[in-house]
């Protein structure tokens, strides 16, 4: 017995699967803050740019800027050396600012040129309501640009095509033990729909006064991959409505 199409009450959303088919639309070419979400594109600009085993040095101005903007944090500390493939895990789960304005300033190389990258790559592939002013989605400047729900589900669907962006993202957790560079940090992931329901693939949370709750998801259902988007909801109603929403479309996927 279907339960029927899920209510949303996020102000834009969207859920396709891997075969084009489009399981859920509301308002999914409204141009509007994303919050953090932005960070999936900046995790995505490193992947292309970056080796892995390239370690960052952590400036006082990559944590000032995180606390400056009571931004959520990585607990980076200046001085600390950090590979990239730690700081795509500092960056994803505590959706830490600070590695974000350390990931840019250093793949940019400067905040300028990585936003230039971002909208450039945005372009690239396809995305015409997408537009950065930063690396992590905070208010300033303005409001940290726009996208669409539509987008955004695009963006993650080629994101996740990326072996590490994949790991990183699908992690609950992630350790870094102390080195003679770096303290020891523990990440935990935002995303509480990895603890809710099986299959979940990632992908990022985000939130500002401005973009409200956004959920970005994904998961397998019925030999498919799902991705879909909340924009501008409720905080623990993102996750309830990401689950249902998996759920109506793993039973179209299987009455097919």
């Amino acid at each position: 017995m279907s339960a029927g199409v899920p209510a949303v009450g996020a102000k834009e959303a969207y859920l396709a699967d891997s075969t084009g088919t489009i399981h859920f639309s509301k308002r999914e070419t409204r141009r509007v803050p994303v919050a953090s979400l932005v960070k999936v594109m900046t995790a995505h600009v490193v992947l292309r740019e970056a080796q892995l085993t390239d370690t960052v040095a952590i400036t006082a101005a990559d944590v000032r800027h995180a606390t400056s903007n009571g931004a959520t944090t990585a607990a980076l500390k200046k001085g600390e050396r950090l590979t990239v493939q730690d700081l795509l895990y500092g960056l994803m789960l505590p959706s830490g600012a600070d590695a974000a304005n350390a990931l840019a300033r250093t793949y940019g190389p400067g905040m300028t040129a990585f936003v230039a990258k971002m909208n450039a790559e945005a372009k690239r592939l396809g995305l015409a309501d997408t537009r950065y002013t930063n690396a992590d989605g905070l208010p300033t400047p303005a409001k940290g640009g726009y996208s669409t729900a539509v987008d955004q589900v695009k963006l993650a669907d080629i994101a996740l095509d990326d072996a590490t962006f994949r790991a990183v993202v699908g992690a609950e957790t992630h350790k870094v033990a102390k080195s003679a560079l770096h303290r020891a940090h523990t990440w935990r992931n935002t995303n509480k729909l990895l603890q809710r329901t099986d299959g979940v693939l990632g992908v990022k949370t985000g939130f500002t006064n401005d973009a409200g709750f956004c959920l970005l998801f994904a998961a397998e259902r019925g030999g498919r991959e799902v991705v879909g988007v909340l924009l501008g909801d409720q905080n623990a109603r993102r996750f309830s409505t990401a689950e249902r929403l998996l759920d109506y479309a793993g039973e179209q996927i299987a009455g097919g």
